[in-house]
């Protein structure tokens, strides 16, 4: 058995500018920028209707921004210059594009305004990233 102490572990938080294509497993602190709803639609399952929705939210830190895609009920936290803490975030390539998304082992909540302003002329998500096959002789 493990040691007593050994616990949880204190989780690194990530800066922006650090994301890069195909990481995983970032926790950051943010602040959202902007949101838009992209897809809201109802879908009947048996004798419950659930609702699919997903929104582009452009947050970000003092080294720069990244487009967030924000779905079903992390969607309501996506408030307009609230302060989030994103933990265990993974990278999407969306058509060439950077996009910061959380899945079913990652976590969003609300915690106190943070006291940094965005730098909103570094957006990550504007840089395309080509695949490039490289092979090994």
């Amino acid at each position: 058995m493990a040691d007593s102490k050994s616990g949880l572990r204190k989780p690194v938080f990530t800066k922006v500018e650090q994301l890069r294509p195909g990481t995983s497993g970032h926790t950051l602190t943010v602040k959202v920028v902007s949101t838009k709803m992209v897809v809201q639609k109802g879908r009947a399952d048996g004798s419950q209707v659930r609702q699919m929705r997903i929104a582009e939210c452009l947050v970000g830190d003092e080294t720069g921004m990244i487009v967030f895609t924000a779905r079903n009920d992390q969607v309501d936290l996506m408030k307009e210059g609230s302060t989030l803490i994103i933990r265990n975030a993974k990278i999407d390539m969306f058509k060439g594009s950077m996009r910061l998304a959380v899945d079913k082992w990652g976590r969003v909540e609300v915690t106190e305004p943070a006291d940094f302003t965005v730098k909103e002329d570094n957006n990550l998500s504007l840089i395309e990233y080509e695949l490039v096959n490289v092979v090994e002789e």
